[in-house]
Protein backbone atom coordinates (compact mmCIF):
# COMPACT_ATOMS: atom_id res chain seq x y z
CA UNK A 1 0.00 0.00 0.00
CA UNK A 2 1.31 3.52 -0.75
CA UNK A 3 -0.15 6.20 1.53
CA UNK A 4 -0.29 9.65 -0.40
CA UNK A 5 -1.49 12.91 0.46
CA UNK A 6 -4.16 11.88 -2.67
CA UNK A 7 -4.85 8.55 -0.89
CA UNK A 8 -5.46 10.50 2.70
CA UNK A 9 -7.69 12.65 0.87
CA UNK A 10 -9.99 9.57 -0.50
CA UNK A 11 -9.96 8.20 2.91
CA UNK A 12 -11.03 11.31 4.04
CA UNK A 13 -13.67 12.08 1.67
CA UNK A 14 -15.02 8.35 2.53
CA UNK A 15 -14.69 8.84 6.18
CA UNK A 16 -16.39 12.08 5.75
CA UNK A 17 -19.39 10.86 4.12
CA UNK A 18 -20.08 7.60 6.30
CA UNK A 19 -23.01 7.90 7.86
CA UNK A 20 -21.90 7.26 11.45
CA UNK A 21 -23.59 9.94 13.24
CA UNK A 22 -26.76 7.50 13.91
CA UNK A 23 -24.29 5.25 15.16
CA UNK A 24 -22.58 7.03 17.39
CA UNK A 25 -25.84 8.42 19.01
CA UNK A 26 -26.92 4.94 19.16
CA UNK A 27 -23.80 3.86 21.05
CA UNK A 28 -24.15 6.37 23.17
CA UNK A 29 -27.69 5.93 24.25
CA UNK A 30 -26.78 2.58 25.12
CA UNK A 31 -23.80 3.27 26.82
CA UNK A 32 -25.51 6.06 28.30
CA UNK A 33 -28.34 3.06 29.94
CA UNK A 34 -25.67 1.25 31.52
CA UNK A 35 -24.33 4.43 32.97
CA UNK A 36 -27.03 5.57 34.06
CA UNK A 37 -26.44 8.89 32.58
CA UNK A 38 -27.52 11.07 29.39
CA UNK A 39 -25.39 11.24 26.79
CA UNK A 40 -25.93 14.01 24.05
CA UNK A 41 -26.50 12.73 20.81
CA UNK A 42 -24.57 13.79 17.28
CA UNK A 43 -25.49 14.92 14.16
CA UNK A 44 -24.13 14.37 11.10
CA UNK A 45 -22.73 17.89 11.06
CA UNK A 46 -20.93 17.38 13.90
CA UNK A 47 -19.41 14.23 13.18
CA UNK A 48 -18.52 15.87 9.90
CA UNK A 49 -16.66 19.02 11.20
CA UNK A 50 -15.04 16.40 13.55
CA UNK A 51 -13.87 14.32 10.35
CA UNK A 52 -12.19 17.65 9.54
CA UNK A 53 -9.93 18.71 12.80
CA UNK A 54 -8.88 14.47 12.75
CA UNK A 55 -7.30 15.71 8.96
CA UNK A 56 -6.38 18.78 9.44
CA UNK A 57 -3.72 17.25 11.78
CA UNK A 58 -1.79 15.51 9.43
CA UNK A 59 0.69 13.13 11.27
CA UNK A 60 -2.69 11.44 12.37
CA UNK A 61 -4.30 12.12 8.95
CA UNK A 62 -1.73 9.55 7.81
CA UNK A 63 -2.24 6.56 10.22
CA UNK A 64 -5.97 7.14 10.60
CA UNK A 65 -6.07 6.93 6.30
CA UNK A 66 -3.83 4.25 6.07
CA UNK A 67 -6.01 2.20 8.73
CA UNK A 68 -9.30 2.84 7.06
CA UNK A 69 -7.95 1.73 3.51
CA UNK A 70 -6.80 -1.44 5.13
CA UNK A 71 -10.05 -2.14 7.20
CA UNK A 72 -12.23 -1.25 3.83
CA UNK A 73 -10.11 -3.76 1.91
CA UNK A 74 -9.93 -6.58 4.53
CA UNK A 75 -11.95 -10.00 3.89
CA UNK A 76 -11.18 -13.58 5.41
CA UNK A 77 -12.98 -16.32 4.21
CA UNK A 78 -15.59 -17.44 6.59
CA UNK A 79 -14.77 -14.33 8.40
CA UNK A 80 -13.87 -16.07 11.94
CA UNK A 81 -10.51 -16.82 10.99
CA UNK A 82 -9.57 -12.79 10.73
CA UNK A 83 -12.22 -11.89 13.70
CA UNK A 84 -7.90 -10.92 15.66
CA UNK A 85 -6.69 -9.00 13.06
CA UNK A 86 -10.18 -7.24 12.30
CA UNK A 87 -10.51 -6.11 16.06
CA UNK A 88 -6.86 -5.09 16.52
CA UNK A 89 -7.37 -2.80 13.44
CA UNK A 90 -10.54 -1.68 14.39
CA UNK A 91 -9.24 -0.72 18.32
CA UNK A 92 -6.20 1.33 16.68
CA UNK A 93 -8.54 2.98 14.05
CA UNK A 94 -10.39 4.23 17.03
CA UNK A 95 -7.52 4.81 19.52
CA UNK A 96 -5.71 7.10 17.28
CA UNK A 97 -8.79 9.08 16.04
CA UNK A 98 -9.41 10.07 19.79
CA UNK A 99 -6.65 10.92 20.55
CA UNK A 100 -3.96 10.86 23.59
CA UNK A 101 -5.02 8.64 26.93
CA UNK A 102 -7.49 8.97 28.51
CA UNK A 103 -9.74 9.37 25.48
CA UNK A 104 -7.64 6.43 23.75
CA UNK A 105 -8.93 3.63 26.21
CA UNK A 106 -11.88 4.53 26.51
CA UNK A 107 -12.13 4.59 22.50
CA UNK A 108 -10.65 1.39 22.48
CA UNK A 109 -13.36 -0.11 25.11
CA UNK A 110 -15.73 1.71 23.18
CA UNK A 111 -15.01 -0.16 19.81
CA UNK A 112 -15.92 -3.11 21.57
CA UNK A 113 -19.23 -2.57 22.61
CA UNK A 114 -19.88 -0.48 19.46
CA UNK A 115 -18.65 -3.83 17.13
CA UNK A 116 -20.83 -6.14 18.84
CA UNK A 117 -23.99 -4.15 17.53
CA UNK A 118 -22.86 -3.38 14.01
CA UNK A 119 -23.27 -5.92 11.73
CA UNK A 120 -22.46 -5.36 7.45
CA UNK A 121 -24.31 -7.51 5.36
CA UNK A 122 -22.41 -10.70 3.49
CA UNK A 123 -21.57 -9.03 0.58
CA UNK A 124 -19.16 -6.36 2.71
CA UNK A 125 -16.02 -7.51 3.37
CA UNK A 126 -15.11 -8.49 7.02
CA UNK A 127 -13.12 -5.51 7.68
CA UNK A 128 -16.22 -2.38 6.55
CA UNK A 129 -18.10 -3.35 9.67
CA UNK A 130 -14.71 -2.82 12.19
CA UNK A 131 -14.34 0.23 10.22
CA UNK A 132 -17.70 1.35 11.29
CA UNK A 133 -17.40 0.44 14.24
CA UNK A 134 -13.75 1.98 15.20
CA UNK A 135 -15.54 4.98 13.63
CA UNK A 136 -18.21 5.31 15.70
CA UNK A 137 -16.32 4.89 19.14
CA UNK A 138 -13.18 7.35 18.07
CA UNK A 139 -15.15 10.10 17.46
CA UNK A 140 -18.33 9.32 19.63
CA UNK A 141 -14.82 9.71 22.51
CA UNK A 142 -14.04 12.93 20.82
CA UNK A 143 -16.94 14.57 20.79
CA UNK A 144 -18.95 16.73 23.20
CA UNK A 145 -21.71 15.40 25.37
CA UNK A 146 -20.28 13.47 28.15
CA UNK A 147 -21.11 15.16 31.60
CA UNK A 148 -17.97 14.28 33.32
CA UNK A 149 -15.93 15.83 30.03
CA UNK A 150 -18.03 19.14 30.71
CA UNK A 151 -16.75 20.27 33.68
CA UNK A 152 -12.76 20.64 35.34
CA UNK A 153 -11.47 17.38 36.97
CA UNK A 154 -11.66 17.69 40.36
CA UNK A 155 -8.55 15.43 40.32
CA UNK A 156 -6.65 18.55 38.76
CA UNK A 157 -3.53 20.14 40.56
CA UNK A 158 -3.15 23.77 40.71
CA UNK A 159 0.15 24.97 42.29
CA UNK A 160 0.39 28.28 43.90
Amino acid sequence: MNVTPERVREEYEFVRDRPIAPLITEVRDGLGELFDTDVAPVSAGQYRREVDVVFADGDRAVNVAALVAILRELDVAGDYPGFVVDEQLGRALAATVAGGQPLRTLAEATFHYADVHVHGDETEGAGLDDLDAALAAGFQTRLPGWEWRESASPFAIHPE
